[in-house]
Protein backbone atom coordinates (compact mmCIF):
# COMPACT_ATOMS: atom_id res chain seq x y z
CA UNK A 1 0.00 0.00 0.00
CA UNK A 2 1.24 3.84 -0.69
CA UNK A 3 0.96 6.08 1.91
CA UNK A 4 0.78 8.65 -0.15
CA UNK A 5 -2.44 7.73 -2.05
CA UNK A 6 -3.93 6.71 1.12
CA UNK A 7 -2.94 9.83 2.77
CA UNK A 8 -4.82 11.66 0.11
CA UNK A 9 -7.76 9.77 -0.07
CA UNK A 10 -8.08 10.21 3.75
CA UNK A 11 -7.82 13.97 3.07
CA UNK A 12 -10.61 14.15 0.26
CA UNK A 13 -12.90 11.68 2.28
CA UNK A 14 -13.07 13.44 4.96
CA UNK A 15 -13.36 16.77 3.26
CA UNK A 16 -16.05 14.96 1.16
CA UNK A 17 -18.35 14.74 4.73
CA UNK A 18 -17.48 18.13 5.71
CA UNK A 19 -18.70 19.45 2.62
CA UNK A 20 -21.40 17.33 2.03
CA UNK A 21 -22.54 18.29 5.67
CA UNK A 22 -22.32 21.88 4.62
CA UNK A 23 -24.25 21.76 1.61
CA UNK A 24 -27.11 19.61 3.48
CA UNK A 25 -27.38 22.27 6.56
CA UNK A 26 -25.36 25.21 5.78
CA UNK A 27 -26.51 26.12 2.25
CA UNK A 28 -29.81 25.03 2.41
CA UNK A 29 -31.29 28.51 2.94
CA UNK A 30 -28.61 30.47 0.44
CA UNK A 31 -28.69 29.12 -2.79
CA UNK A 32 -31.46 27.76 -4.75
CA UNK A 33 -32.45 23.78 -5.41
CA UNK A 34 -30.26 23.75 -8.70
CA UNK A 35 -26.88 24.82 -7.02
CA UNK A 36 -27.54 22.73 -4.08
CA UNK A 37 -27.55 19.68 -6.86
CA UNK A 38 -24.55 20.86 -8.54
CA UNK A 39 -22.82 20.91 -4.96
CA UNK A 40 -24.13 17.68 -3.87
CA UNK A 41 -22.45 16.43 -7.62
CA UNK A 42 -19.55 17.66 -6.57
CA UNK A 43 -19.49 15.96 -3.60
CA UNK A 44 -20.74 12.62 -4.78
CA UNK A 45 -17.65 12.37 -7.49
CA UNK A 46 -15.21 13.44 -4.87
CA UNK A 47 -16.75 10.78 -2.68
CA UNK A 48 -16.10 8.03 -5.63
CA UNK A 49 -12.63 9.32 -6.64
CA UNK A 50 -12.18 9.04 -2.81
CA UNK A 51 -12.87 5.34 -3.12
CA UNK A 52 -10.63 4.85 -6.27
CA UNK A 53 -8.06 6.57 -4.83
CA UNK A 54 -8.31 4.06 -1.99
CA UNK A 55 -8.42 0.72 -4.10
CA UNK A 56 -5.73 2.13 -6.30
CA UNK A 57 -3.30 2.26 -3.39
CA UNK A 58 -3.69 -1.78 -3.07
CA UNK A 59 -1.80 -1.66 -6.62
CA UNK A 60 1.12 0.77 -5.43
CA UNK A 61 3.17 -1.81 -4.04
CA UNK A 62 4.36 -2.88 -7.58
CA UNK A 63 5.68 0.56 -8.62
CA UNK A 64 3.97 1.13 -11.66
CA UNK A 65 3.76 3.80 -13.09
CA UNK A 66 0.57 3.66 -14.58
CA UNK A 67 -0.84 3.95 -10.91
CA UNK A 68 1.25 7.23 -10.55
CA UNK A 69 -0.36 8.36 -13.50
CA UNK A 70 -4.24 7.14 -12.74
CA UNK A 71 -3.01 8.57 -9.15
CA UNK A 72 -2.11 12.15 -9.89
CA UNK A 73 -5.12 11.69 -12.59
CA UNK A 74 -7.59 11.16 -9.81
CA UNK A 75 -6.31 13.80 -7.78
CA UNK A 76 -6.04 17.08 -9.55
CA UNK A 77 -9.54 15.56 -11.53
CA UNK A 78 -10.99 15.90 -7.70
CA UNK A 79 -9.54 19.14 -7.27
CA UNK A 80 -10.57 20.57 -10.80
CA UNK A 81 -13.97 18.74 -10.95
CA UNK A 82 -15.46 19.15 -7.79
CA UNK A 83 -13.43 22.15 -6.58
CA UNK A 84 -14.92 24.00 -9.59
CA UNK A 85 -18.72 22.53 -8.89
CA UNK A 86 -18.32 23.77 -5.37
CA UNK A 87 -17.25 27.52 -6.74
CA UNK A 88 -20.11 27.10 -9.04
CA UNK A 89 -22.88 26.21 -6.70
CA UNK A 90 -21.90 29.33 -4.35
CA UNK A 91 -21.14 31.74 -6.62
CA UNK A 92 -24.29 33.59 -5.83
CA UNK A 93 -23.41 34.22 -2.39
CA UNK A 94 -19.78 34.65 -2.90
CA UNK A 95 -19.78 37.03 -5.55
CA UNK A 96 -16.58 35.69 -6.72
CA UNK A 97 -15.84 37.55 -9.82
CA UNK A 98 -14.30 34.70 -12.34
CA UNK A 99 -17.12 32.18 -11.77
CA UNK A 100 -17.64 32.31 -15.99
CA UNK A 101 -13.98 31.18 -16.27
CA UNK A 102 -14.62 28.34 -13.73
CA UNK A 103 -16.93 26.59 -16.32
CA UNK A 104 -14.45 25.15 -18.55
CA UNK A 105 -12.66 23.75 -16.16
CA UNK A 106 -15.02 21.19 -15.23
CA UNK A 107 -14.78 19.42 -18.31
CA UNK A 108 -10.91 19.32 -17.84
CA UNK A 109 -11.29 17.80 -14.20
CA UNK A 110 -13.81 15.15 -15.89
CA UNK A 111 -11.83 14.21 -18.32
CA UNK A 112 -8.59 13.75 -15.74
CA UNK A 113 -10.94 11.37 -14.22
CA UNK A 114 -11.70 9.53 -16.99
CA UNK A 115 -7.83 8.84 -18.01
CA UNK A 116 -7.64 7.81 -14.17
CA UNK A 117 -9.31 5.12 -15.24
CA UNK A 118 -8.24 4.16 -18.26
CA UNK A 119 -4.94 4.04 -16.20
CA UNK A 120 -6.06 2.17 -13.86
CA UNK A 121 -7.49 -0.21 -16.26
CA UNK A 122 -4.18 -0.81 -18.25
CA UNK A 123 -2.30 -1.12 -14.60
CA UNK A 124 -5.09 -3.94 -13.65
CA UNK A 125 -4.57 -5.51 -16.96
CA UNK A 126 -1.28 -5.84 -17.25
CA UNK A 127 -0.62 -6.95 -13.39
CA UNK A 128 0.01 -10.42 -13.31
Amino acid sequence: MNKRIILTAAFFGGVAVLLGAFGAHGLKNLVNASSLEIWQKGVDYQFYHTFALLYLSTFARYRNKLINIAYFCFTFGVILFSGSLFLLATRDISHIGFTEFIGPITPIGGLLLVLGWIMLFFAAFKDK
